[in-house]
């Protein structure tokens, strides 16, 4: 019995790795992609709530969660071209504009989720999950890591294709010479604010698909302010990770078993208090910050605008 029930939590416990980290993978992913074009995307945490809600209401009203993570997605990427309308082609300042984002989004979302849904808080029913073949049977890891939502699987293989895009591709030239020497960039023929703008917008769908999971998948519902601070944490992951997608896999996998010890503690009934677990996943970051921080990646225009002639 004492075994059966040592399985069962280790199998929850780092299951709720997994489900913590995944949003953040992905919001951390398409902020590196942000970062290496140059630009310092603040309002990632307005746009995974706009995902979050967009992907709920999306699923609600459709009964498919893909159609929701393609909602959630596509909330996400409207918030990005916003931000980028406002930083890559008016050449407004980065940080007030991503800031005004969040705080906007913020209520924004509230506001609408209270509107549609108040008098009804509806759930969702329990995704899917896709178990593989001969993996999902191993004890413990097998049912917590290798039978999982799909999407689970498409952000672990979007590490590798991200990886693959920055060293071996003439994209991930570009955005790396959008972060760091735009003017050279504009010299050889290539467009810079189409390189800044795309790279914000698909900053936006994947932050806005993080969202989506943690509505869809991780709780089942929106509730407002749900993120509780997952986008920053996502930058700065990415400003950690030194432009490599593993490095943000491992921090995202970081932070969620932060997050997944301090339920932990209060469903093993560890004399640990409320706010001092739910403060553990943020003591990580803080951490990390002091150990890697001088050895961040920056680019060096990161947070500057772009004229033709140079940046300002």
């Amino acid at each position: 019995m004492d075994t059966l029930i040592t399985t069962t939590f280790l199998t929850a416990f780092i299951g709720g790795i997994v489900m913590a980290g995944i949003p953040l993978l992905l919001a951390g992913l398409g902020e590196q992609i942000s970062e290496k074009s140059g630009i310092l995307n603040l309002g990632l945490e307005g746009m995974m709530l706009a995902g979050a809600y967009g992907g709920f209401a999306g699923a609600f009203y459709t009964q498919s969660i893909w159609l929701g993570f393609l909602i959630g997605g596509l909330c996400g990427a409207v918030v990005a071209a916003l931000m980028a309308i406002l930083c890559v082609c008016a050449g407004l300042n980065q940080i007030v504009v991503g800031i005004a984002l969040v705080f906007g989004f913020q209520g924004l979302t509230a506001l609408l989720f209270y509107a549609e849904f108040r008098t009804t808080y509806p759930r969702l029913e329990k995704a899917e999950t896709l178990g593989i073949p001969g993996l999902a049977d191993l004890p413990v890891i097998g049912p917590s890591v290798f039978d999982q939502q799909p999407l689970v699987y498409i952000a672990l293989l979007l590490v590798a294709f991200f990886t693959w895009l920055y060293a071996r591709t003439n994209i991930g030239n570009n955005l790396q010479a959008a972060g760091d020497r735009p003017a050279a960039l504009d010299a050889a023929g290539v467009n810079v604010y189409a390189t800044r703008t795309w790279a914000v917008v698909s900053t936006g769908a994947l932050a806005g698909l993080g969202g989506a999971f943690m509505s869809e998948v991780s709780a089942g519902t929106f509730v407002p302010f749900m993120t509780k601070g997952a986008g920053f944490i996502a930058i700065v992951l990415a400003m950690l990770a030194r432009g490599r997608p593993g490095w943000v896999l491992l921090g995202a996998l970081l932070f969620g078993l932060a997050l997944s010890l301090s339920t932990a503690f209060q469903v093993a009934g560890v004399p640990v208090p409320t706010e001092a677990a739910e403060m553990l996943p943020f003591a990580v970051v803080i951490v990390m910050l002091v150990i890697f921080a001088r050895r961040a990646y920056l680019p060096a225009a990161l947070g500057r605008a772009y004229k033709r002639g140079g940046v300002v």
